[in-house]
């Protein structure tokens, strides 16, 4: 069985049974049961029109709960008219579902999770697997997300900003983590900056685009991970960049600066730059002076002390992290690279390996353990 067309189809048919009147908790959840039923059934009978069967079948799920749990005739009625005959309309309701999954009832955090269960088709596990917790935890923030929707008129829509931060955490899922949503993200923010002329968007994408470019290169035999200024350039996809560029530039020309356009200029700087020593890192500081005063995110603080490092020396790197929570994740490992830029390799081995323990991921446990080494290796006689 097509795996991935079962994913590409979930929004599209959740997006059905809402035009249809059901509500969002609940065309979700009849979705999901009818994709139970075509793992067991579509092996040995596939369906002709995929979308149309699940429609229907999701359709009689969302009947059958629905006359279930009422007992008024005027809703009996209502829901008793049967879809009409013929294949599904294939209008895409993916980005429209993002909206409704950022609806101002859900907190942003539990509207990612709900997006990657509604939209991305994955399940319940594979979420729970992406932000290491457990899966009944998991399934709990989804079900709440899903009962704050009950009875919200879904006419009222997440904003557009929220609507922006759902999809830069998806792209970021996909970028860094083993779920490929990546390039879905990129589609849907298209599909976005086609529909508005908001300079944000084309920020998001333009950083969204700039950091695709780089995939081919973060990551070595093994998923092992490739820090940027070891990154082998030629991989790079110039394609992406040039388009990332042109949009920013584009967006930049509109003076109205947000954090997306911020980033996405940090990005391309490091992009322009033939190899990582002559990287513009005077530039990129005062870029995130800009995105400092926009957001005083203490992780834009920590990225800011580690350019410092770079653009004026390693002790004033260190100087800068007097001012970050060393509580923030990346911290320790921040901290150990600019000691070993300083010369302290004794104290730069000793944070990378407090640094590999706390890591929130493989790939970045085993790259800092790799490097806790690599510094106690110099230190031997």
């Amino acid at each position: 069985m097509n795996q991935s067309l079962l994913r590409e189809l979930v929004p599209a048919v959740i997006g059905v049974l809402v035009r249809r009147g059901a509500d969002f908790a609940s065309a979700e959840d009849a979705v999901q049961e009818a994709l139970i039923r075509a793992l067991d059934t579509w092996p040995d009978d596939p369906p002709r029109d995929p979308k149309a069967w699940l429609v229907a079948a999701a359709w009689r799920k969302f009947l059958d709960a629905t006359r279930a749990e009422t007992s008024r005739r005027g809703r009996e009625l209502a829901v008793q008219i049967e879809p009409p005959a013929g294949p599904a309309p294939a209008t895409d309701d993916t980005l429209r579902l993002y909206f409704l999954c950022a609806h101002p009832a859900i907190p942003p955090a539990s509207a990612v999770a709900l997006t990657l269960r509604a939209v991305g088709g994955l399940t319940t596990r594979q979420i729970a697997a992406a932000y290491l917790v457990p899966e009944a935890t998991m399934a709990q923030r989804i079900s709440r997300a899903k009962r704050r929707l009950a009875g919200q008129p879904l006419d009222r829509p997440g904003d557009l900003g929220t609507v922006l931060r759902v999809l830069y955490l998806v792209f970021n899922e996909g970028y860094g983590g083993d779920l490929d949503l990546a390039a879905e993200a990129i589609r849907l923010t298209r599909q976005l900056a086609a529909l508005t002329d908001e300079p944000e968007v084309a920020g998001l994408l333009a950083l969204m685009l700039l950091h695709h470019a780089r995939r081919a290169s973060r990551t070595g035999l093994g998923n092992r991970l490739i820090p940027l200024g070891e990154q082998d350039r030629s991989r790079w996809d110039t394609g992406l960049i040039t388009q990332g560029v042109a949009i920013l530039q584009a967006a930049l020309a509109r003076d109205r600066l947000g954090e997306y356009q911020a980033q996405a200029a940090i990005a391309a700087l490091h992009a322009d730059a033939p190899t990582a020593a002559e990287t513009d890192w005077t530039q990129i500081v005062e870029w995130y002076d800009e995105l400092l005063a926009l957001t005083d995110s203490p992780v834009v603080r920590l990225n800011r002390a580690v350019a410092v490092g770079e653009a004026d020396g390693p002790r004033a790197g260190l100087a800068a992290l007097a001012h970050v929570s060393p509580d923030l994740p990346r911290y320790t490992a921040a901290t150990a690279y600019l000691h070993e830029r300083a010369g302290d390799l004794e104290r730069a081995a000793e944070l990378y390996a407090e640094a590999s323990r706390a890591a929130t991921s493989l790939p970045e446990r085993d790259h800092l353990t790799r490097e806790a080494a690599r510094i106690r290796q110099l230190l031997r006689p």
